[in-house]
């Protein structure tokens, strides 16, 4: 039984980042990978879909040309093998990169195969078995199909088989009106399908709030996409060559007919062939790993990072979990999962950036609450740009006068958020941006303009409008 100092299950975000700093502090390191190295951020998740919506947003503005005095002769047409060859060659650069580092760094045994444990400091992987006091667990997730009638019967395609995808279909029927459905939505229909979104909720992205749901909806729209909401009763169904989606909503015909089906309703972690029970560590009733504030799981000498641990779902949060077990072990710098502040985008176009507290959580803090907003037809980049939908909006706190959340919804806010993020982190008064000075023009040049521009919120008001 090979022994190791620590071993890493999974190389995801957090993964390689964790054995490259283990090895670095002269540990012997090995780590596991069962299927794509770089996991869902490099194979699936961010870095093809964000170059995919590179490529729909070149198709975008091609038609918009004329807008800017530019002309093009005859239609723009979108060639999706080049599209998917494009994308292919950038996860390819970014996998196969990170597959030779791991391979050819000091201290670090890579394995290829499916590890799962036979005791607390015992992994198996083909019928080798490794041996470490340390074990971290890295495994990720992976789509769902939701308990709808029909799903199992009807031909469907996630999030990571639409990365095979070389073809347009003609009409997209998309199930889930959050990050994934939005994003392949916008992006399917501006290379040339028909899109349907259906929702179950009353609006899009349920999580945010009223107003920013509803300019979301109305920019997608503006696109021609179609959106059916208060869809309580989804049933699905194969009819010949076509997908039938029959829906119980509000408003709209009852039955759906498309071409193909996207699911893009839910993800679970991949916890559930891991041998867990072995090694004493517990999960929760959704199968992701329980962790403390420093990402220990129930058993001693055993860590979970990334999506697996239900503490975020993104590659930022992995990423993080990695600086905060690196610190702890290496640093001797407590930090903890309790100090993130909640931040992540939507990767429609215009991006929508949040961090902290909506509107909606602001109201009932028991806060002082004062907010300022900014309708992105008055921010000047954005009109030189021809990109005006959209609004800006901070909220802080009245007495402490520290940041509480922000909405940034326009061209840009994706980065200018970020400005925020960080005031927020140093806990300074939101006046220490209000009389900094920005650059000009930029969409961030309104956020000191933002801040100088307070009101109290209405305590009564049912819209999450300013009162």
């Amino acid at each position: 039984m090979p022994g190791f100092d620590a071993i890493i299950i999974g190389t995801g975000q957090a993964g390689p980042s964790l054995a490259f700093r283990l090895a670095g502090a002269g540990m012997k390191v090995a780590i596991v990978e069962r299927h794509l190295v770089g996991g869902t951020c490099v194979n699936t998740g961010c870095t093809p879909t964000k170059a995919m919506v590179a490529s729909a947003y070149a198709a975008r503005i091609a038609r918009r040309a004329a807008e800017y005095g530019v002309a093009i002769a005859g239609d723009v047409g979108v060639d999706m093998r080049r599209v998917k060859a494009r994308k292919d060659a950038i996860v390819a650069a970014s996998r196969d990169g990170l597959t030779s580092a791991l391979e050819s760094a000091a201290n670090v045994t890579f394995y290829r195969g499916h590890a799962r444990f036979v005791s607390p400091q015992g992994v198996d992987i083909a019928g080798e078995r490794l041996s470490a006091a340390r074990t971290f667990i890295n495994v990720g997730g992976r789509a769902t199909a939701p308990p709808m009638r029909g799903a199992n019967e009807t031909p469907y395609l996630t999030n990571s088989s639409m990365m095979d995808v070389d073809y347009l279909p003609p009409h997209l029927i998309i199930v889930g009106g959050s990050y994934v459905g939005l994003e392949f939505g916008q992006m399917y229909r501006r290379f040339g399908s028909e899109v349907t979104i259906i929702e179950m909720a009353p609006r899009l992205v349920r999580h945010e709030d009223e107003d920013v749901s509803a300019a979301i909806k109305e920019i997608i729209e503006g696109e021609g996409i179609h959106v059916r909401l208060n869809a309580e009763c989804i049933r699905l169904a194969k009819r010949g060559d076509e997908i039938v989606a029959k829906v119980d909503c509000t408003d709209g015909a009852p039955e759906i007919t498309g071409s193909h089906l996207l699911l893009a309703v839910g993800r679970k972690p991949n916890t559930d062939d891991l041998g867990l029970d072995k090694a004493g560590v517990r999960c929760d009733e959704r199968g992701y790993i329980l962790v403390d504030d420093r990402l220990q799981t129930t058993a001693p000498g055993i860590w979970a990072l990334g999506d697996c641990n239900g503490k975020g779902a993104f590659t930022h949060t992995a990423y993080n979990d990695f600086e905060i077990i690196a610190a702890n072990l290496l640093d001797q710098d407590r930090r903890g999962v309790s100090e993130r502040i909640t931040a992540y985008a939507l990767y429609i176009d215009p991006p929508l950036g949040r961090v902290g507290m909506t509107m909606a959580q602001a109201r009932i803090s028991g806060r002082r609450v004062l907010a300022g907003e900014r309708q992105m037809t008055r921010v000047s980049r954005a009109v030189e740009k021809g990109e005006t939908h959209g609004f800006m909006r901070i909220l802080v706190d009245g007495d402490s006068k520290e940041i509480l959340g922000a909405s940034l919804l326009g061209t840009g806010c994706d980065e200018a958020v970020h400005a925020i993020l960080d005031l927020m982190y140093a806990k300074a008064p939101y006046t220490t941006m209000q009389h900094a000075m920005h650059i000009h023009p930029t969409v961030s040049e309104l956020l000191p303009t933002i801040l100088g521009d307070l009101r109290p919120i209405s305590e009564s008001a049912s819209s999450t409008r300013l009162g």
